[in-house]
């Protein structure tokens, strides 16, 4: 069976997007070569990745781009090639490569597709898909990159969760940077 893996960067404050959908605080530029490494290694890793429309549109906006390529050319390789889905209730159709949007009850859908063969599957950013799917135990693993910024205000990925979630750390790592990778599974 495959899982379904949450990565997120948050700030030390618990914040995901700022108030105004801001994320560019976690996307510093950053001279910390091992932290790079993960990132490209992360990205290249396969699966299907599963978006909300927000965080799809960021994403499709940026990736494909000459920019991106230039910038960060292992990263944009994995995410202009992997698999995609995208929840939407209004996007008609993806333009990005292997993207496909789906309109169907989002949960009955993950549930179908964790039970497929394949690689794992990520959600990248997608608060509002993150608190629907956790809240129904779909979620298998959370990853969440600290990063070491105080926003104030802004957006958590559990907004709107009715019930206490209770986690086990199963992983850490730490980088130069100040970034700090940490890695929770469901208590069994």
């Amino acid at each position: 069976m495959r899982k379904l893996v949450v990565f997120n960067n948050v700030t030390l404050d618990g914040y995901f997007a700022g108030s105004n959908g801001d994320i560019s605080w976690a996307h510093k530029d950053s001279q910390d070569a091992e932290f790079n490494a993960f990132v490209a290694e992360n990205a290249n890793g396969g699966g299907l990745l599963v978006f909300g429309r927000i965080t799809y549109e960021l994403m499709a906006a940026y990736w494909p781009t000459p920019h991106a390529i230039k910038n960060d050319p292992l990263v944009a390789e994995g995410m202009n090639s992997l698999p995609k889905v995208v929840f939407s209730r209004t996007l008609h159709q993806a333009s990005w490569n292997n993207a496909r949007v789906m309109k169907s009850d989002m949960v009955a859908e993950v549930r179908k597709m964790k039970k497929e063969p394949g690689k794992d599957m990520a959600i990248l950013g997608s608060g509002n898909i993150v608190s629907q799917l956790a809240q129904q135990g779909l979620i298998d693993e959370y990853q969440i990159m600290v990063n070491p910024v105080i926003l104030g205000q802004g957006r958590t990925m559990f907004d709107g969760i009715q019930e206490k979630l209770t986690l086990k750390l199963t992983k850490t790592r730490t980088f130069g940077n100040g970034n700090v990778l940490l890695c929770y599974g469901l208590m069994a």
